[in-house]
């Protein structure tokens, strides 16, 4: 997920608030197997994500798979020397909060990475953060395209060495949800509903511009607050515009009743999505039969890749599903594994100097992940462009269509 919105810093007022977040700080190490060594002591693996709030559905489940892929670890003695322990932190979807989450990770010189965050407005807030102590941050679920190049995409410049993401971006999932729903669903008025957050905006301007492209006229244009219940005024001029489709830059906690609305209203189209919108409680909370979304990846359930992983999150019987983003962070979190055991190597003693050597490594890591083929380009972008449209079908998400990607 994403936002573009200006870079924070940290102000001492809000430093204050760090002990006040660290109430919801969740750790987590599992146990190492008897032979391994673990004299040299603990590394930390860092996690930065919703964890209460609206949308914390996402967020636990990218805790539990960052746990998971620890544990799995600390049962291979993957870390030469040492116990890996998940430092879970709470960024309550709130840029500010989120700050506060860095900074403390920030200040622990055993953090070898943070898996993190979920929305790209705060990422924006934590990635100066991380990035000022060398702390390479992988994301496995930020979309907005300016993380990695820069707000001007026609002239890209990479805006952080330490930073990295799994997930495809919004310049790839943008058109290949208008591709889908203007050329294959045939939906040719199509209205233009945000929540003017960087995610939900910028995604529905790379929607806007290939469905255009494709043929597509939009016919309305509006805005709704993220805390918004009441979407008549809005949706009243929507239905005056008599669009076949509406489009919705945003999350679920917002799509869902908005969905359910139009319909009351009489305004019987599909609503479609981003990933913002690909959780169950969409459904849940009134997203309706014939809805669409489009999210990173091919369905986790699906994936040949991805059953080791299934199998052995249902064996931890989690409270939280893995959601939408659990594979996206268990791979997130095996690359910073993987790439500290290499610069380590079997005699190496950590000290964070090393992050520099670290961070390289996380650049040229590749695997065979439960998302399928891992891999970062030269601005820290996933190589795998693999996106899935959605549709609401008997009370849930059933894909579609899935295929690579182009912008």
């Amino acid at each position: 997920m994403s936002s573009r919105v200006a870079r924070l810093a940290v102000a001492p007022a809000v430093l204050l608030l760090l002990a006040a977040c660290g109430t919801n700080k969740t750790e987590a190490g599992g146990s190492n197997a008897a032979s391994c060594d673990t004299s040299k002591g603990n590394l930390v693996v860092g996690v930065v994500a919703p964890l209460t709030g609206s949308v914390s559905a996402v967020g636990l489940g990218i805790q539990n798979a960052t746990a998971l892929a620890v544990d799995e670890a600390n049962a291979k003695c993957a870390v030469k020397g040492y116990k890996l322990v998940m430092v879970g932190e709470d960024d309550q979807a709130t840029p500010q909060v989120g700050a506060q989450a860095a900074s403390k990770l920030a200040a622990d010189d055993t953090v070898i990475g943070v898996v993190g965050t979920y929305n790209s407005s705060v990422a924006q807030a934590v990635q100066p953060i991380l990035a000022a102590r060398k702390i390479p941050q992988v994301s496995p679920a930020n979309t907005n395209p300016s993380l990695t190049v820069g707000d001007n995409t026609a002239a890209p410049k990479r805006q952080f060495d330490s930073y990295f993401r799994v997930c495809a971006t919004d310049n790839f999932q943008g058109p290949y949800a208008a591709d889908y729903l203007v050329t294959k669903a045939g939906k040719k008025k199509i209205a233009i509903v945000t929540d003017g957050k960087t995610y939900g905006k910028g995604l529905a301007e790379e929607f806007t511009k290939r469905a255009t492209k494709d043929g597509a006229t939009i016919v309305d244009t509006e805005q709704v607050g993220e805390k918004d219940s009441d979407f008549s005024g809005v949706l009243a001029k929507v239905k005056r515009a008599k669009p076949d489709a509406i489009y919705y830059g945003g999350e679920y906690p917002v799509a869902g009743p908005l969905s359910k609305q139009a319909q009351d209203l009489g305004l019987a189209v599909a609503l479609m999505g981003g990933d913002g919108i690909f959780d169950k409680k969409f459904v849940d909370l009134g997203g309706k039969e014939g809805d669409l979304a489009t999210s990173v990846g091919a369905p986790t359930d699906q994936l040949q890749s991805a059953q080791d992983f299934v199998k052995a999150y249902t064996a931890k019987a989690y409270k939280d599903p893995y959601a939408a983003y659990g594979a996206f962070a268990y791979d997130a979190a095996n690359a910073i594994i993987a790439s500290t055991a290499k610069t380590l190597g079997d005699n190496g003693t950590w000290a964070a100097s090393m992050r520099d050597a670290l961070v390289k490594n996380i650049g040229s890591y590749t695997a065979s992940g439960a998302t399928g083929p891992v891999g970062f380009d030269h601005y820290g972008d996933s190589t795998n462009k693999v996106l899935t449209v959605y549709q609401v079908s008997g009370g849930d998400w059933k894909a579609v269509q899935t295929g690579t990607a182009t912008s």
